[in-house]
């Protein structure tokens, strides 16, 4: 197999045209070539009148495939990724506390190795969960245990589904390959900007979780983690508890896989002396902008073209403090959504579905915050910093679950909003016109009203001023991280508990938790039957 990089093709292009660009950079007959397929596709948007699409092309041939490498510069030899899952040498069945992407990967490996992983997952299945937030979304009644945070499939679920990765680490092709063989569309395995989308992933992760039982494995909701027992720093056991009664699992292995919003959880770490400590994070809020109006800007008059898709951007500025503004976790086409998780406190998040077709394009607006901005020398500073703001703007939005919104044009003047003009907020269950500057710390607001001017000298339209902000975007990843030995993945404190993911800071994402997961498996597998 050869691997063609950097190979241009227009946006309406047909398999015979693959074939085409593939056998031309070759130099060789279109009868030479077996099959083509995408490795890789973005879209070169640098020039708005002649946009195409960039790819990475596999190429097999039904010819010597040595001579024909020679031909090009963009060629190489192409080898297939193979994940080789090791085998499970007995012990004690792990347990894995959290099933987002770390936990469920993580369960998944387990399960395939024979090692009958037990998942404790405080939240419900993807169904009874998607009830609940629907119920919140449209009447106002939130479940703290089944919500946008917690749930199968973690704070994901509810979200665009993105598979965007800074990680190098070759474990992501297998997370996307998982994906797609449990239901996921074959595209997320050649796009740059892979999503998948709340409504697909829904169904994938449910898959995925049949076929861990399916193995043997044991997958306990509305189970929440309540203590750990050791004995001479190792694990004994994870206690839990369940539906008022007390669950004790005996175990040799825990990996925590908590995700970001666990805080009561964090509390009981931090309370039994796991070593923990304060990390930087970001928050702002949701802008939201029309979208046919976003994808013009980024793709001019091909904008509305069935191959592109509803536009996506990705900006960062320096503030004139030196703080780092951003946007994070572009949500084209969707929707912004009430992420909240804890009584009298309010969070947003961005969703999608696969289609990307919803009136409206959002992305939160952060500012980066650290340790020093937390007030507080406590390794849990930054999440009682979250909640103050959130318990702010529950208040401002009126106390019940309705979020603070405000025109862009009226954020930039500090002054509440008395109207909504051509942008129409999309979150539930309800908004209330705000002025987000009373919530946000001056030195977060200073840093918005900079980037939105700088934003829009990039994107046109951007610092529109009718764009709409909405309050409060915390939840950007973990306050805390929990610490680990950087080789065996165990905590430094207490040998056989695996501090996994988002949530113990060691991951930004889906695939990276995805990953972290996977890693913590394979530790977990290469250290069983060591004591039978």
């Amino acid at each position: 197999m050869i691997r063609l990089n950097n190979i241009k093709i227009p946006l309406d292009y047909s398999d015979e045209a693959l074939k085409k660009a593939a056998a031309k950079e070759l130099r060789i007959d279109k009868k030479c070539i077996k099959r083509v397929s995408l490795f890789r596709r973005s879209v070169d948007a640098r020039k708005k009148d002649n946009l195409c699409f960039v790819c990475a092309l596999d190429v097999e041939l039904n010819i010597n495939e040595s001579n024909v490498l020679k031909k090009s510069k963009n060629a190489s030899k192409s080898v297939p990724y193979r994940y080789e899952i090791p085998k499970w040498r007995g012990g004690a069945q792990p347990v894995i506390v959290g099933f987002g992407p770390a936990g469920m990967f993580a369960a998944l490996i387990l399960a395939r190795s024979g090692a009958k992983p037990i998942v404790l997952e405080r939240g419900k299945d993807v169904d009874s969960r998607t009830r609940d937030v629907s119920s919140f979304w449209t009447g106002g009644k939130l479940n703290v245990d089944s919500n946008v945070q917690f749930g199968e499939g973690g704070a994901g679920t509810f979200s665009d589904g993105k598979l965007n990765t800074g990680t190098k680490d070759i474990r992501q092709r297998k997370v996307l390959e998982e994906f797609v063989s449990h239901g996921a569309p074959d595209e997320i395995l050649y796009n740059a900007k892979p999503h998948i989308g709340t409504d697909k992933l829904k169904i994938t992760v449910k898959n995925i979780r049949e076929e861990i039982i399916s193995l043997g494995g044991t997958v306990l909701f509305e189970t929440r983690l309540t203590g750990l027992e050791s004995s001479d720093g190792k694990i004994t056991a994870a206690v839990a508890e369940k539906n008022g009664s007390e669950i004790k699992i005996e175990t040799d292995s825990v990996i925590l896989a908590i995700g970001h919003s666990a805080r009561d959880t964090f509390e009981m770490l931090y309370n039994n002396k796991l070593p923990v400590e304060a990390k930087p994070f970001s928050v702002g809020a949701r802008i939201e902008h029309i979208r046919e109006k976003i994808d013009r800007a980024q793709y001019g008059k091909f904008a509305g073209n069935k191959s592109l898709g509803a536009a996506y951007y990705k900006m960062n500025v320096r503030t004139s403090d030196g703080r780092g503004a951003y946007t994070f976790c572009m949500c084209p086409g969707g929707r912004v959504v009430n992420a909240s998780s804890e009584s009298g406190r309010l969070c947003t998040n961005g969703m999608s579905e696969f289609a990307r077709n919803e009136t409206n394009s959002n992305a939160a607006l952060l500012v980066s915050v650290n340790p020093e901005d937390y007030g507080s020398d406590s390794p849990l500073a930054g999440m009682y910093y979250q909640r103050d703001l959130e318990e702010k703007a529950f208040l401002i939005g009126g106390g019940s679950y309705s979020a603070p919104v405000q025109r862009v044009a009226d954020f930039i003047q500090n002054t509440k909003s008395k109207s909504i003009g051509e942008v129409k907020p999309s979150i539930g269950p309800g908004y209330t016109l705000s002025n987000l500057n009373d919530i946000l710390p001056e030195y977060v607001s200073a840093g918005m009203r900079e980037a939105i001017t700088s934003m829009g000298k990039k994107l046109n339209g951007f610092d529109d001023g009718d764009a709409v902000l909405t309050g409060v975007e915390t939840r950007s990843s973990s306050p805390i991280r929990i610490l680990r030995n950087a080789e065996t993945l165990q905590s430094v404190a207490l040998n056989g508990l695996y501090p996994c993911g988002e949530g113990a800071g060691y991951a930004g994402g889906i695939i990276s938790a995805a990953v972290d997961g996977i890693k913590c498996a394979e530790k977990i597998i290469g250290n069983s039957g060591v004591s039978e």
